[in-house]
């Protein structure tokens, strides 16, 4: 066996043009660990972040193999009740910034993240759904509490995590409003009940929205918060809009009266999720929306596609 693999290696920003693969050793097993032989994984925000400038915070390990989800096969089980060729999605809990990701035909990952899965998907329609279908999953159920009987809105909802939340809240049953800041792009919300294009305030223009996903995040989340109907809740998930944080926020005055706010932080899956979002999927006969597909030689390509914006859908790699 080769002992060397192909690898996305990062320590300073870099620019999707200047990604290159480099050629370093297969990593070895540890206690606590599992070695994956990754067959494909999505392109996600964090990780265009993550290149652009967060690679330059002391927090992150330097350098870095990027990539904070993958679904592959079991190379080597360590001490772990796993078994060799097992089939198996990782996800987050310091994936790509505290050790090394999935940018690479093997990953190295601590076994409390990587889960077991039993589904008859590819291994592209597979690669597409952990980190982005977790997210959606845990913003909807456990912070948004949705129920069948919701009227949703979903700030931002022409992205990967958008169409998600669309294909969720539907399948259940809610009537759906979502938005887009690009009049081009309203076409792609045909699934929905109502698709408008955001000019940055809606609050007002409005009726009986019940709960609401924020994934343009703190740009527009003030407003989002007048959206809602009393005793809604408003879950920001999202950064969409490139601003972070809220400087000078106030709960007091800029939470409306009986508006509950909350976060959706997708760092900590558990078995029991993973296994229920895919057995929701087959239960409802649910693909994922794949954007673009690139071949694993093609990962610049797919780093220039996600910086571009130009992908409706997820960008998945295939190895």
């Amino acid at each position: 066996m080769n002992r060397k693999m192909k690898a996305v290696l990062l320590d300073k920003p870099t620019e999707a043009e200047n990604v290159v693969f480099c050629e370093i050793p297969i990593p070895e097993v540890k206690p606590g660990w599992v070695l994956v032989k990754i067959k494909a994984f999505g392109i996600n925000h964090s990780e265009q972040i993550l290149r652009l400038n967060e690679i330059r915070a002391d927090y992150i390990r330097k350098p870095i193999i990027p990539g904070i989800e993958c679904v592959g096969e079991i190379a080597n089980p360590s001490d772990s009740d796993f078994t060799v060729g097992q089939k198996v999605v990782a996800l987050m809990g310091g994936m790509g910034r505290s050790f090394h990701g999935s940018y690479a035909q093997y990953a190295l990952l601590p076994v409390h993240h990587v889960f077991a899965v039993e589904s008859e998907l590819s291994w592209t329609d597979m690669a597409a759904i952990p980190e982005t279908y977790f997210t959606a999953w845990g913003s909807l159920f456990e912070c948004l509490c949705l129920k069948p009987s919701d009227t949703l809105l979903i700030r931002g909802a022409t992205c990967a995590l958008g169409y998600a939340a669309i294909q969720i809240a539907k399948v259940i049953g809610c009537t759906v409003v979502a938005t887009t800041h690009k009049e081009s792009k309203l076409s792609l919300l045909a699934q929905v009940d109502k698709a408008i294009l955001d000019t940055g305030k809606l609050s007002g223009t409005l009726n009986s929205v019940t709960k609401a996903l924020e994934l343009v995040g703190p740009k527009t989340l003030p407003d989002t918060l007048h959206c809602v109907e009393k005793g809604g809740i408003v879950c920001n998930t999202g950064i969409l809009g490139g601003v972070y944080t809220l400087n000078g926020f106030d709960p007091i005055k800029d939470i409306p009266n009986g508006v509950y706010l909350t976060s959706f932080f997708s760092n900590y899956p558990t078995e029991k999720t993973m296994r229920d979002i895919f057995g929701f999927l087959d239960e409802h006969s649910l693909k994922p929306a794949i954007g673009a597909n690139f071949v694993f030689e093609q990962i610049r390509n797919a780093c220039m596609a996600l910086d571009s914006g130009s992908v409706n859908g997820k960008i998945v790699v295939t190895l």
